[in-house]
């Protein structure tokens, strides 16, 4: 008997490869992806404001990128003895006004650089939940401020609709070469409540289906249904029964390089994971010969891919095994 009913998302009509460069911005599940294309030597910019959930921050986040915004004293607030801002996750937050500022516009403009030449824009959608702070409209992050201060509705399917669709017409004004691709975040906000969990997520499923039948340029990836309607049972789920665990994560990764990144670039990052994995043991004896032998042969491996490949960036990897 099957206990288990595997589901295999449909490969993509266009697929990346390592030439692209891939802007991510959402929620949690964006930087845990994010970090595995990097780590296999794709160009990735990954949350430049940091993690995201709700639709009308992200698409508030990509349209400043393209405006080249700069944010200003008059865009901070202080709180738990730290400046923040409001479209800011807290890692951006700082006891000194000005570094914030530093931070937060450095940000902004890689951003505006990195989306100008992007072939790639991976949207991860975490709850159509916000947040509104009274006079100043929804917030991307709350930074512990009382709730009795925001307003909290959940937003209507239309609303996500015409914020996401604006938001693609922007992006690809600015730059007609984007390729735009949706996720739904499997993480769950129980603290919304069961039932109000699953309307958000609904909601959300239901306007990015409308955008992607509209939009040629823009791609629906189910992660969100590889989690709880393929994997389905707790054991994919870290301790807190909220956040996919390890191998659920792994498991969404490898249907994602299934379906969306060509076959070239596969067999490649077979290749670049075999150096990586050499550059991260831990020798026994750093000193002996055999170690020493280890290093140059993984060497030469490299830079037979840097000749192969001279857009890939190996400079890590080239002066670990180099030393």
């Amino acid at each position: 008997m099957d206990f288990h009913l595997e589901f295999t998302p449909k490969p993509f009509e266009i697929k990346i490869n390592h030439q692209h460069n891939l802007l991510l911005i959402g929620s949690c599940f964006t930087e845990q992806i994010g970090t595995k294309l990097a780590n296999h030597k794709f160009t990735v910019l990954d949350n430049p404001n940091g993690i995201l959930f709700n639709p009308v921050s992200i698409t508030k986040s990509i349209v400043s990128y393209i405006e080249q915004k700069q944010y200003g004293h008059s865009d901070l607030f202080y709180q738990n003895d730290c400046w923040n801002s409001w479209d800011h996750h807290s890692r951006f937050s700082d006891t000194d006004k000005d570094r914030c500022l530093k931070k937060i516009n450095e940000s902004q403009t890689e951003a505006y650089e990195f989306l100008k030449n992007a072939d790639w824009l991976l949207i991860t959608l975490g709850s159509a939940f916000v947040y509104e702070l009274f006079n100043n409209g929804v917030v991307a992050n709350c930074h512990k401020v009382p709730t009795d201060k925001f307003t909290k509705r959940l937003l209507p399917v239309n609303e996500v609709y015409m914020a996401l669709q604006n938001c693609i017409e922007k992006a690809l004004a600015f730059n007609p070469g984007l390729n735009i691709i949706f996720t739904i975040s499997p993480v769950r906000h129980l603290r919304d409540g069961f039932v109000e969990n699953n309307r958000s997520k609904a909601t959300l499923i239901h306007a990015v289906h409308q955008l992607v039948e509209k939009n040629a340029a823009c791609f629906y990836f189910p992660a969100y249904e590889l989690i709880i309607d393929d994997l389905r049972d707790y054991r994919f789920f870290a301790e807190d029964l909220v956040h996919p665990n390890y191998a659920a994560t792994n498991y969404v990764w490898e249907k994602f390089v299934a379906a969306c990144i060509d076959n070239p670039s596969q067999q490649l990052m077979k290749e670049i994971a075999v150096i990586v994995a050499a550059k991260n043991h831990k020798p026994f004896n750093p000193t002996s010969a055999l170690h020493k032998k280890f290093l140059l042969t993984n060497l030469e491996k490299l830079k037979k891919l840097q000749q192969q490949f001279p857009y890939i960036d190996f400079t890590e990897e080239a002066t670990f095994f180099e030393n």
